[in-house]
């Protein structure tokens, strides 16, 4: 079973993967030593609690299968299994890409908004 797992980076950390043709994780990222990325149930609460009150975000969708045996679904926020990739996601297993902008109300305004 394939999950939609996502992994939120700058606009500038996007660009960068883009050009690198693989992204290789944000510095907290770097410093874990694995890319930490969350299931379509976390990635509101992982942005409230990461990324609250920041601008020139990006969400990205990324394809389960395309990760092979770099990812694990381990223990952490409260109990819950989070994706985490051992290694780089390249390009190509990203399925879509939006730019996460916030409300007048500062809350950032996910793409299923009106589902």
């Amino acid at each position: 079973m394939t999950r939609s797992i996502f992994k939120v980076l700058s606009a500038d950390q996007w660009t960068r993967a883009q050009s690198e043709g693989e992204i290789r994780g944000a510095p907290i990222d770097i410093e874990d030593g694995f890319i930490h990325l969350s299931a379509r149930d976390q990635v509101e609460e992982t942005v409230a609690k990461h990324f609250a009150g920041q601008d020139d975000l990006v969400l990205i969708l990324v394809d389960e299968a395309k990760l092979g045996d770099t990812i694990r679904w381990e223990t952490s926020r409260g109990g819950a299994l989070f994706p985490h990739v051992y290694g780089k996601i390249p390009c190509e297993a990203v399925i879509q890409t939006w730019p996460l902008r916030r409300s007048g109300d500062g809350k950032h305004q996910f793409p299923w908004a009106n589902d």
